[in-house]
């Protein structure tokens, strides 16, 4: 099958690379001619493990090739498969023009036959909206995750497939057939609206469990054991979004709540819920803010040590990342900021006034009076306790997402603080 891939960054990008493994004729567009430079290269714009490899695995192969002229790519395009990652501003609201003008400047070059397949985080009706380009319309939402996402596209529990025509389905189904033989078919509006539904139900989960969890640390319980015991019951289930941590950041989860809340306004319809979850997460984020002010209270220009500054581990996107926002925050209190990153060799300019960046872990560490455990990356999971005793003046560390508790929770020697349990009796 030909296939059209349109928008390459991190979501084009392991679309094209995993569906020209598949044994596809895939051509990869982009109008940025400096993407496009570097991928014919075989260099991603964005880290991704394993993402270079299979580039230039399916390159030598001849079965992916990159372009960024239009008509190039569309002349034998069956499919069109539309991946930008929607850029979303420091309110979480998608900037969905960003993909209307990109639909617009190649729509001389789509033919009507060709499938237009969506999978961009785009509204309800966006992908309707599109139907002068051609009648053949199709939207799938994404569901990667940074760090593990050509896993993800390969091996998905099941396909959200909402077509414009019933017609489309065998060539569609021939598509995804190498990654899932189970499709959800359904209109468009409902694909659109399960990918919203989707992302709310997971941020409410991580707002209900951080809520209970800043109330277990008032009231003597412990959120872990509360987690257990939330996820042992069937009705639940071991999988569910209820561990305890940091406030959900990115923009992924609080763009989808941002579209639903926008819909009620639209239609007038209250979502009191929705606005709910998007306001406990807001004071969630200050969490570690607070734990950061009681631990350095009194201290004469406190040192702070920062492991990991990335958004996730497994990528090196600092764009909407807690942990550099949580930097940027200390140095205005005049904290002295030191980070290490193993994803991060070099810091843009607008942080090198607010972070040192280090070689190691080890030398963030040193002379710290607060340690703050940002980003879970396994090479951290190599950190004993005597690591941070031997190389901190004050061995106090903040860990939100529990991730260093097997190591440092149980030692009296360490003051630990972390997600909903009163640090006062670690």
């Amino acid at each position: 099958m030909n296939v059209a891939v349109y928008g390459l960054w991190h979501l084009g990008c392991v679309t094209a690379a995993c569906v020209a493994a598949a044994g596809n004729r895939v051509v990869g567009l982009d109008l940025d001619a400096k993407v496009v430079g570097e991928l014919r290269l075989g260099n991603p714009p964005i880290h991704e493990p394993g993402l270079t490899d299979l580039i230039k695995e399916q390159s030598a192969a001849g079965y992916l090739t990159f372009t960024t002229d239009p008509a190039e790519a569309l002349r034998e395009a069956e499919i069109l498969w539309v991946t930008f990652d929607t850029p979303v501003n420091d309110r979480d609201e998608a900037d969905v023009e960003f993909v209307r003008d990109r639909l617009k400047s190649i729509a001389t070059s789509l033919h009507s036959e060709t499938i237009l397949l969506i999978s961009s985080q785009v509204p309800v009706g966006f992908t309707r909206e599109q139907r002068g380009l051609t009648p053949l319309l199709a939207y799938s939402p994404e569901n990667l995750r940074l760090g593990r996402a050509i896993d993800v596209f390969r091996h998905p529990e099941r396909v959200i497939l909402g077509v414009s025509d019933e017609s489309m389905k065998p060539k569609l189904s021939a598509l995804f057939a190498p990654f899932s033989q189970r499709i959800e078919w359904m209109s468009i509006e409902s694909a659109e609206m399960t990918k919203h539904a989707i992302n709310a139900f997971l941020a409410t989960s991580v707002t209900f469990a951080n809520e209970l969890a800043r109330l277990c640390e008032q009231v003597g319980a412990d959120a872990k054991q509360v987690e257990r015991g939330l996820k042992s019951e069937g009705r639940i289930g071991p999988k569910a979004y209820l561990s305890p941590g940091g406030a959900f950041a990115g923009g992924t989860l609080a763009r989808d709540l941002r579209f639903l809340t926008q819909f009620g306004r639209e239609h007038g319809v209250e979502t009191p819920f929705f606005n709910g979850v998007l306001a406990s997460n807001e004071t969630h984020k200050g969490w570690a803010r607070e734990k950061v002010s009681q631990l350095l209270k009194g201290i004469d220009r406190p040192v702070v040590a920062v492991l990991g500054l990335t958004y996730k581990p497994g990528t090196d996107t600092l764009r909407r990342s807690t942990s550099v926002e949580l930097c940027q925050w200390m140095s205005k209190q005049g904290y002295y900021v030191k980070a290490h990153d193993p994803a991060v060799r070099e810091l843009p300019e607008e942080l090198r006034p607010a972070i040192a960046l280090t070689a190691n872990a080890g030398e963030a560490l040193w002379g710290a009076d607060l340690a703050v455990v940002a980003t879970e990356w396994p090479d951290y999971r190599a950190l004993t306790a005597d690591d941070f005793l031997s190389r901190m003046r004050r061995p106090a560390v903040i860990d939100a997402n529990w991730f260093l508790a097997g190591a440092l929770g149980a030692d009296r020697r360490i003051h630990y603080v972390t997600t909903g349990r009163d640090s006062a009796s670690v």
